[in-house]
């Protein structure tokens, strides 16, 4: 049978620690720039952002140019850090969650055949420089995160099973989360492992810009998960340099018809239906309207909060979106705080043909990038940015 989750052809494998900080490691291109210019050494970081390491800066290299180097900075990495493994799978765990490391066929994602459904709409901009990055290299160094849409119970008891004895990498993040992974060769475990992984159609939960860049090659890197113990957190919205206070805000909100209130709590909601917004010393409590149950916070708030009521584009410079755990960028007049969006709403969503928009759901735990490095097919594309 042609399965559309094979075995990983040529790829490599970490012996110790990944070399340097990845690029699942930040939220922002600034936080890249900053990490590389005080890193030493040849990173993994610098060869999936090849156009913002230091040297390039400095001689304005744009990125079909610096990917000479990201070239042969991935190969020294490989040379050093990692070891060979052909037609191989990954059994995977990290915390409670487990699962089973793969490349996925991601060629008919935009036709409606495909067995990979994005959850969010994209970023254009970023989906353009990941792919060039991705066909330069010809080497995935970091996984996506895919959940099934239906039941995943054969999959994690077959990964349990997978998984026994001493792990090949067992490594810990920087938060302090362990990563293990066991390698399983050709044979009856891998067969079974890639029939339960292929059981039904798969969700992306984090990693909508690199299945898309993906695209191009045709095939993903990808964890495969039902969990157990999968978080969604939430992502906010931080509006910055619009010089707008708290009183403005509120006045526009209301002028748009929606309820505000002063609050004192500044805890994020925990439940959708409204927004808890940070301006400042002030609290605002934003009831968010919806009549439809398919359409989420994060939707209402760029379209209404933001778009009608304060004229302000989401795309645009003054909105950005806030990753758990990131750091609040310069210039913030509010963060517009939501509640994590109901994994059953995900699956709502998915099943009536929507998307959700970009930046709203934060799946945890998720893959760490750098254990496990993977050939991409060689396309004509990839062949014509090799040899600029």
């Amino acid at each position: 049978m042609d399965r559309w989750v094979r075995p990983i052809g040529r790829g490599w494998v970490v012996r110790g620690e990944v070399p340097g900080p990845d690029v699942d490691e930040f939220a922002e291109p600034e936080a890249v720039t900053a990490e590389l210019a005080t890193a030493e050494g040849d990173t993994l970081l610098a060869a999936q952002h090849p156009a913002r390491t230091p040297g390039a800066l400095a001689g304005g290299l744009a990125l079909a140019a610096a990917l000479p180097q990201a070239r042969a900075t991935l190969d020294r990495l490989r040379t050093r850090y990692y070891r060979p493994e052909s037609e191989f799978v990954a059994a995977y765990r990290v915390g409670e969650t487990s699962g089973v490391l793969a490349m996925v066929d991601v060629r008919e994602l935009t036709s409606g055949g495909a067995h990979v459904r994005h959850t969010e709409e994209v970023y254009p901009e970023v989906v353009a420089e990941r792919a060039a990055v991705l066909a330069g290299l010809g080497c995935a160094t970091s996984a996506a995160l895919l959940v099934p849409a239906g039941d995943g119970t054969d999959l994690t008891a077959a990964v349990k099973e997978a998984a026994a004895g001493a792990p090949d990498v067992s490594t810990v993040d920087r938060s302090g989360q362990d990563h293990e992974l066991w390698i399983v060769r050709p044979g009856p475990m891998q067969d079974r492992l890639l029939q339960a992984a292929s059981a039904s159609d798969l969700l992306v939960a984090d990693g909508n810009h690199r299945v898309a860049a993906a695209a191009g090659s045709g095939w993903l890197l990808a964890l495969i998960t039902s969990g157990p113990q999968l978080e969604i957190r939430a992502i906010h919205r931080v509006l910055t340099g619009t010089g707008y206070p708290a009183a403005r805000l509120r006045a526009a909100w209301q002028a748009a018809g929606l309820d505000v209130t002063t609050v004192e709590d500044r805890t994020p909601p925990s439940c959708p239906g409204r927004a808890v917004v940070l301006a400042g010393h002030d609290v605002l409590q934003v009831r968010l309207p919806s009549a439809d149950p398919l359409v989420i916070d994060h939707e209402v708030v760029e379209n209404v909060l933001l778009g009608e009521a304060l004229g302000l584009d989401p795309d645009g410079p003054f909105v950005r979106p806030l990753l758990p755990g990131s750091a609040l960028p310069p210039d913030v007049d509010a963060v517009v705080q939501l509640a994590p969006v109901p994994f059953e709403t995900v699956l709502a969503v998915h099943a009536a043909g929507r998307r959700m928009p970009r930046k709203a759901t934060y799946f945890m735990p998720k893959p760490r990038g750098g254990l496990v490095l993977a050939q991409v097919a060689q396309t004509p594309e990839v062949s014509r940015i090799q040899s600029r």
